[in-house]
């Protein structure tokens, strides 16, 4: 059985860790939870270090629980946030427990016979018909002001980065976490809390709480993993266009394999090691070769392929490689008019996009393609040229004459032309 804190350890994701962890890691089967938001029906890249986390623990033979915080969700963690959050309601919240059980369920094991097989739990199921008397008598109690205020999370936001100051609501926060831990660990014996290293304030309320609680004998430990940052120090998992999700309805296949495909060299050699379940001579193996030739980015594509498979499918992982030889390599037709809607609009976001009008339709490609509202071709004679030269494609395919007719049965999905100038200039049409 692999040791869990070797593991985290060489793969760069431990931060920080309470004495006695190792050994009782070592000692038994140890349940361990690690809490998630559930105000997104979906997890996004930001989640995942969490998530392998879990990954590994069950692969060292320890049991693994997802905790979506449909209580702690409807307040909202002052951890890193310089303003309250707009709480969804509870019919919001259990659709996105589902969703992100779903895909959870892609790095864990929720339906096998093991005794560490995953769970998914759910914090409103047990803070629901928690009175705030009871809560104030049984929990409130046993914690201290002065304790709370010694946090990093509340210094922080007392100390002017908030513009509204912080809410009783969120100030209360680390007791809501900390009860979390302490029913967990009264009802299903979970002794360990992961997170990422932000959350090392409230897990310690957590096991504070159990001690307080229970008796000073009574063990409970917490481990984190360092917040991933990208190599400039800059934050990890966000794009111009916003975050990279896990639901493909969000982030298309072909943008998160080009998200991880894009990373620097220095990110590579670290995200190899956390975000995948590579083993450590494959990896050093892997970044040997790529530092003998870093122009042949190995390791970005070992990443972006072994992600994005876990994430999403192989059959997602081909065409999101199809997709990407459409720009940037040799492409068909065929490979043109496999893609998605989705990740056609993706692949070609960046290049000049036009309307055309239906009725034109049936009419020569010289007519239709040096539109008065499109910058294709300077002029009909330059687009002859072109054409002459066999310097112009549609949809892939060369075009022969200038007169050839463009009808509807050359539309991708039924609304679009891909009009091919030269090697590398396209324009997106879209037909309406």
């Amino acid at each position: 059985m692999k040791n869990f804190v070797e593991e985290l350890k060489w793969r760069g994701m431990l931060a920080q860790i309470m004495p006695g962890t190792e050994e009782l890691l070592q000692k038994e089967m140890v349940s361990a939870y690690l809490g998630t938001d559930p105000t997104a029906d979906s997890l996004h890249i930001g989640h995942l270090c969490g998530i392998m986390m879990l990954r590994h623990l069950q692969r060292c033979g320890h049991k693994p629980y997802l905790l979506v915080g449909g209580a702690t969700g409807m307040i909202g963690d002052p951890s890193g946030k310089s303003q309250e959050r707009n709480p969804p309601d509870t019919e919001t919240l259990y659709h996105n427990q589902e969703a992100i059980k779903a895909q959870a369920a892609r790095f864990l094991d929720f339906d096998g016979s093991e005794p560490n097989k995953a769970e998914l739990v759910n914090n409103y199921d047990w803070m629901k018909d928690f009175t705030f008397l009871d809560f104030a008598r049984e929990v409130g109690k046993h914690i201290t002001v002065n304790y709370m205020m010694a946090k990093d999370s509340v210094q922080k936001r007392l100390n002017g980065e908030a513009r509204d100051g912080l809410s009783f609501t969120e100030f209360t926060y680390q007791l809501l976490q900390g009860y979390d831990f302490l029913h967990l660990y009264q009802t299903l014996g979970v002794k360990l809390q992961l997170g990422g290293n932000d959350q090392w304030g409230n897990m310690t309320t957590g096991t504070e709480l159990i001690r307080r609680t229970l008796g000073q004998d009574a063990e409970a430990f917490c481990l984190t993993c360092p917040l991933i940052t990208k190599a400039d120090g800059k934050k990890f998992g966000k794009t111009e266009s916003g975050n990279v999700w896990l639901d493909r309805n969000r982030t298309t296949p072909y943008a998160f394999y080009q998200f991880w495909l894009n990373v620097s060299d220095d990110d590579a050699e670290r995200y190899i090691k956390i975000f995948t379940s590579l083993d450590k001579p494959t990896i050093d193996s892997l970044v040997a070769e790529h530092r003998e030739d870093p122009g042949r980015r190995v390791l970005q594509k070992r990443l972006a392929e072994e992600v994005t498979t876990m994430v999403h499918s192989q059959a997602d992982l081909d065409m999101a490689i199809a997709a990407s030889n459409i720009l940037f390599g040799k492409a068909t037709r065929e490979s043109l008019a496999s893609l998605d809607e989705a990740t056609l609009n993706d692949v070609f976001k960046d290049v000049p996009h036009y309307t055309l009008d239906k009725a034109l339709l049936g009419g020569p490609a010289v007519d239709l393609f040096c539109q008065d509202n499109m910058q294709i071709f300077p002029s009909k004679s330059e687009m002859r040229k072109l054409v002459k030269g066999g310097g112009v494609s549609l949809n892939k395919e060369k075009v022969t004459a200038f007169d050839q007719p463009v009808t509807a049965s050359d539309l991708i999905d039924g609304k679009y032309l891909l009009v091919q100038k030269g090697k590398k200039n396209y324009f997106l049409l879209t037909v309406k």
